[in-house]
C-alpha cells in the first residue's frame, strides 16, 4: 500500500512527531508511505524534512505558491496519481481543503486526514476561513481520525460518527529516552547551570497556547525562588508580545525563548516541570514525551489531558489559566517532590500501556484496510 501523507509544516511540534512516528512504523509493517512536505517557493529546509532524513524516513520536499493554491493542488493530485499512490493521508487544513475539494471521481485517489485540533481563531479571520473551509472538505473525504474523543465536540453536526475513528497519537519511548541523554548547547547549557529549577513550556508562540500567562506566574515563582528559570521552545507570531511582557515584567535574564529547537527530549528530562496552560489541544505529543522521561506536568484540563492525566492522577490539571492558579501549581510541584513523583509514575505506565507507536500504527492500517475495503 503506498500512502501520500501530506502536510505544510510550521516547525517540529506535535503534529510534525506524531507523522515521522507514524512514517517509521509503516516502513516497518512493509507499507511504502511518502512524506510530501510543501512550503512556500524560496523555503530551505524544514525541521520536519530535517528530522525525516535524519531517520531515514522516505520525504519529498514540494515547494509552491502559499493560500488557496488551486493549480498547486493540480500539480500534487497529478504527480501522486503518476506515481500510483493508493491514498492521501492529510495531516493539516491546508491539505484537507486543497485536496479534499476535489471530487473523489476527479482526485481517483481516496483520502483521509487525522485532525490534530483546531485553533478557534477570531470570527473573519484568515484562519477562521480555513477552519471553516476545512470543515466542509473533511466531508467530502473517505474518513476522518481524531486524535481524542474530545474532539468529537469540534466536528460539524452533518460529519457522521461512521465517518470518523480516533486513534490517539504514539511515541517510541525508548527513542526519546535515549535522545533525551543528549549534551546541551549553548544557550541551554549556560542557562541550566545558573538556574536551580527550570520551568518549560514547548509550543507555537500563539494566543491559545497560553505563554502570556505562563509568563506572567513564572515572575511571581521567581519572586520566591529567586533562582529559578523559564524556557519556552516554539516560534510563533506573539514573539515580539511575549517579549514585550518579559520586559515590563522584568524577569528577562531568567527567561529563554530560543525559537524552534530540535533538543527538546533533553530539556523536558533537565527540567522541574512542564507547563501546559493552553486554551484548545488535541493530544499533545509534548505532553507524552515528558511523561515518558517522567518530568511532572501541569496543564490545562482541554481535550485528552485530562484523560492521558487520570483526571489529575498522573499530574496537575488547572482549573482555569489565571496567573495565581498556575502560580500555586508550579510552586506546589517544585516543593512537594514525593506528590509530584507519584503522579509522574502513574502517568508513566498509563502512556507506556496506551500510548505507543507500534499501538497508533496498527489502529492506523485497520482504518486504511476499512476505508479502502481491502483485507
Amino acid at each position: 500500500m503506498k500512502v501520500l501523507h501530506l502536510i505544510d509544516s510550521g516547525g517540529l511540534y506535535g503534529a510534525e512527531k506524531m507523522l515521522l512516528s507514524l512514517v517509521q512504523e509503516q516502513v516497518k509493517q512493509g507499507l511504502e508511505p511518502m512524506i510530501l512536505s510543501a512550503g512556500e517557493r524560496g523555503v530551505s529546509e524544514k525541521a520536519i524534512e530535517a528530522e525525516a532524513r535524519s531517520k531515514g524516513l522516505p520525504i519529498t520536499l514540494w515547494r509552491m505558491k502559499s493560500g488557496l493554491n488551486l493549480k498547486g493542488s493540480w500539480s500534487i493530485l497529478k504527480w501522486a496519481q503518476g506515481n500510483d499512490y493508493n491514498l492521501f493521508h492529510s495531516h493539516g487544513f491546508k491539505f484537507n481543503v486543497l485536496l479534499g475539494m476535489y471530487p473523489e471521481n476527479v482526485r481517483r485517489i481516496p483520502m483521509v486526514a487525522t485532525l490534530h485540533g483546531y485553533v478557534h481563531a477570531p470570527r473573519f479571520s484568515k484562519m477562521w476561513l480555513y477552519e471553516s473551509l476545512d470543515r466542509f472538505a473533511i466531508r467530502r473525504i473517505r474518513g476522518v481520525v481524531l486524535v481524542g474523543e474530545a474532539m468529537k465536540k469540534q466536528l460539524p453536526g452533518k460529519l457522521s460518527s461512521g465517518h470518523t475513528v480516533v486513534i490517539p497519537n504514539g511515541l517510541d519511548i525508548s527513542e526519546l529516552q535515549e535522545s533525551s541523554l543528549a549534551s546541551l548547547d549553548e544557550p541551554f547549557k549556560s542557562f541550566f547551570e545558573n538556574h536551580d529549577s527550570v520551568i518549560l513550556g514547548v509550543g507555537r508562540l500563539s494566543r491559545e497556547k497560553g505563554f502570556d500567562r505562563l509568563i506572567s506566574a513564572f515572575s511571581e515563582f521567581r519572586n520566591a525562588f529567586p533562582k529559578s528559570g523559564l524556557v519556552i521552545v516554539g516560534e510563533g507570531r506573539l514573539r515580539q508580545q511575549l517579549e514585550a511582557l518579559i520586559d515590563e515584567l522584568g524577569v528577562k535574564d531568567d527567561v529563554l525563548m530560543p525559537g524552534y529547537c530540535c533538543t527538546v527530549p533533553a530539556l523536558l528530562s533537565r527540567s522541574k516541570v512542564l507547563v501546559m496552560p493552553s486554551l484548545t489541544e488535541g493530544l499533545p505529543i509534548t505532553l507524552l514525551e515528558a511523561i515518558s522521561l517522567k518530568t511532572p506536568v501541569i496543564a490545562s484540563a482541554v481535550g485528552e489531558i485530562p484523560k492521558v492525566l487520570g483526571n489529575g492522577e498522573g499530574g496537575e490539571l488547572l482549573s482555569d489559566v489565571e496567573t495565581a492558579t498556575i502560580f500555586s501549581a508550579i510552586e506546589k510541584s517544585v516543593t512537594d517532590r514525593e506528590h509530584s513523583g507519584r503522579r509522574v509514575d502513574w502517568a508513566y505506565g498509563a502512556v507506556s500501556k496506551d500510548y505507543s507507536s507500534e499501538a497508533m500504527a496498527d489502529e492506523y492500517l485497520a482504518f486504511y484496510k476499512r476505508v479502502l475495503g481491502t483485507p
